[in-house]
C-alpha cells in the first residue's frame, strides 16, 4: 500500500501539464506560507489575549481603587456641604463602585490573590454599607450618629485603600512574571517560524530547480534531434516516456514525424532506385530494338534480291510452261515478300499461320515430303496481332534442331489456343529433343552458334524472336521450351497477353 500511493502520485504528476506543474510547485509553497503566517498571527493575538487578561486584574484593582476615592470624596463633599449635586454624585459613584466590586466577585479564584479579592468584596461591602448609613444619618440631621459612622467608613476606607494597594502591587509582580515568559514564548515562535519559513524557501527552490531541470532537459534533448535532423540525420534517439504533458506529446509528434521522414526517404529512394532500374531496363531494351532492327535491316538484303531473282526464274518456267515450278517459284516468291514487307512491323495470327504453311511447302519441295506438319489454330485469334516472323522461325528451328537428321519419321504440329486472359502458341515436334543447357542458352539469349550453324536459316533467329516478342509485350515470360531429354521431341509454347493492343480485349 505504501509503494502504491508513490506510484500513483507519480503516475499522476507525469500525466499533470505543464501550467499544472508550475502552479502546484508555486501554490503549495504560497499555502504553507500562508497557512504559518496565519498560525503566527493566531498566536500572536492569543499572546496579546492572555497579556490583556494578566494585566486586566491591574486594571480592575486600579478602577476599584479610583472609584473608591471618587465614592469617598462624594460623602466627604456631602457631609460638608449637603447639596443636591453632592448626593447625586455620590450615588452614581456608589452604583460604579458597587459594579466593580460585583465583576471582582464573579471572577474570584479559589487562590491566595482570590482569597485577597474576596476579602475586598467583603470588605466593600461593608464600607458601602457604613457609607450609606452616614449619608442617611446626614440627611436625617443626626449629628452624632453620622460623625461615628463616617470615622468608622474612614477606617474601612483606608483599610480597603491598603488592601487593594498591597493586592495590585503582588499581581502587577506575578502578571510581569507571566508576561515575560509569555514574550520568551513568543520569540521562540517567531524563530520556529523564520525556520520554517527557510525550509520552505529552501524547499521550494529546489523544487523548482527540480522542475526546471526536467522541463528543459527533454527541450534540450529535443533541440539537439531537431538539429540532427537539419543536419540530415534522421537516425535520431528519442526515449520514450509515460509521461503526458505538453513537452512529452511534442517529443513523441517529433519521433513520429521522424519516423515517417525517414520511411519517406526510403520510399523516395525506392523509387529512386526503380525509376533508375526502369531507365537502365528502358535503355536496354532499345539497344535490344536497336540491334533487331539492324538485324532485320540485314536479314532485308538476301530477300530482296532473291525476291526479284525468283520472280525472273517464275517468268521463265512460266514461258516453259512449267506449273509446278511457277508454283513452287510463287510460293518462294509470296514468303521472301512477306518476309520484307512485313519484317518491322507487326502481323496477324492468320498471317503467321499462312507464312508457315508457305514455309513447309517451300521443305516439303526441298526435301521430298519428308517434313509431316499439323496446324490446329483456334478461329478466334486469327485476328489477333503479334510480331512479324515469329511463328516461322520457331517452325524453322524445330525442322533445324527437331527433325533434321533423325532415324524416324519427324512430325511437327502447331497448336493455338486462348482463354480469357491469354493466346497459347504451341509448336511441337518428335525430334531430337533439347539438353537442359541448351534450353538456357535459348530462353537467356546465348544461343548465337546454334543458329549461325545451320546457313539455311532465314536471318531472324531464336534470340530475335524472343527479344522482339519481350519488347511488344512488356513481359519476361513470352516463351517456355520443354523437352524430356534427347529423342524426347521438344515443344516452345509462346504466352501472349489479350490487350488492347493487339485488338483482343
Amino acid at each position: 500500500m505504501q509503494k502504491t500511493k508513490p506510484r500513483i502520485l507519480e503516475k499522476m504528476w507525469n500525466n499533470a501539464s505543464i501550467i499544472t506543474k508550475i502552479l502546484i510547485t508555486f501554490i503549495i509553497p504560497i499555502i504553507l506560507i500562508l497557512g504559518i503566517n496565519i498560525s503566527v498571527y493566531v498566536g500572536v493575538n492569543r499572546m496579546i489575549e492572555r497579556i490583556d487578561e494578566i494585566y486586566l486584574s491591574n486594571v480592575r484593582l486600579n478602577e476599584l481603587s479610583e472609584s473608591l476615592g471618587l465614592l469617598q470624596s462624594s460623602v466627604e463633599e456631602y457631609l460638608k456641604n449637603k447639596t443636591s449635586k453632592a448626593l447625586t454624585d455620590y450615588y452614581r459613584y456608589d452604583q460604579e463602585y458597587r459594579d466593580i466590586v460585583a465583576k471582582i466577585s464573579e471572577t474570584t479564584a479559589k487562590t491566595p490573590q482570590g482569597y485577597m479579592e474576596q476579602n475586598i468584596v467583603n470588605q466593600s461591602k461593608k464600607y458601602l454599607s457604613v457609607a450609606g448609613d452616614t449619608i442617611q444619618a446626614k440627611r436625617g440631621r443626626n449629628v452624632e450618629k453620622y460623625r461615628k459612622l463616617y470615622e468608622e467608613a474612614e477606617v474601612l476606607y483606608g483599610d480597603l485603600k491598603t488592601c487593594i494597594y498591597s493586592l495590585n502591587n503582588e499581581q502587577f509582580i506575578r502578571n510581569t512574571d507571566n508576561y515575560y515568559s509569555l514574550l520568551s514564548t513568543f520569540k521562540y515562535m517567531e524563530m520556529i517560524s523564520i525556520i520554517i519559513l527557510v525550509v520552505i524557501a529552501f524547499t521550494n527552490i529546489t523544487v523548482i530547480l527540480i522542475l526546471t531541470r526536467s522541463l528543459m532537459a527533454p527541450l534540450v534533448r529535443l533541440s539537439e534531434a531537431a538539429g540532427d535532423v537539419a543536419e540530415g540525420n534522421f537516425d535520431v534517439v528519442i526515449d520514450d516516456t509515460d509521461a503526458k504533458d505538453e513537452i512529452s506529446v511534442m517529443s513523441k509528434a517529433f519521433k513520429q514525424m521522424t519516423m515517417r521522414l525517414q520511411t519517406y526517404i526510403q520510399e523516395i529512394r525506392a523509387s529512386m532506385r526503380r525509376e533508375s532500374e526502369l531507365k537502365e531496363h528502358e535503355l536496354m531494351m532499345e539497344n535490344r530494338m536497336r540491334e533487331v532492327e539492324l538485324i532485320n535491316l540485314q536479314a532485308q538484303i538476301n530477300p530482296h534480291f532473291l525476291f526479284n531473282t525468283l520472280n525472273a526464274g517464275a517468268q521463265l518456267a512460266m514461258m516453259e510452261g512449267s506449273d509446278k515450278t511457277v508454283e513452287f517459284i510463287q510460293t518462294m516468291a509470296d514468303f521472301f515478300r512477306y518476309n520484307i514487307k512485313k519484317i518491322n512491323m507487326d502481323a496477324t495470327i492468320g498471317e503467321e499461320v499462312a507464312l508457315v504453311d508457305k514455309y513447309i511447302y517451300i521443305l516439303n519441295v526441298r526435301f521430298t515430303g519428308e517434313i509431316h506438319y499439323e496446324a490446329k489454330v483456334d478461329e478466334d485469334v486469327t485476328d489477333v496481332r503479334i510480331p512479324s516472323m515469329i511463328l516461322q522461325p520457331i517452325v524453322e528451328n524445330a525442322v533445324n534442331h527437331g527433325i533434321r537428321n533423325i532415324s524416324w519419321e519427324g512430325h511437327i504440329a502447331l497448336s493455338i489456343t486462348r482463354d480469357s486472359e491469354f493466346v497459347y502458341i504451341s509448336i511441337k515436334d518428335n525430334g531430337a529433343g533439347m539438353l537442359k543447357e541448351d534450353i538456357e542458352k535459348i530462353l537467356t539469349g546465348n544461343a548465337s552458334k546454334i543458329a549461325k550453324d545451320h546457313s539455311d536459316s532465314n536471318g531472324v533467329g531464336m534470340s530475335n524472336v524472343i527479344e522482339r516478342l519481350k519488347i511488344y509485350t512488356g513481359r519476361d515470360d513470352v516463351l517456355s521450351i520443354n523437352s524430356d531429354g534427347p529423342g524426347k521431341g521438344t515443344e516452345f509454347i509462346v504466352k501472349l497477353p489479350l490487350t488492347k493492343e493487339n485488338g483482343n480485349v
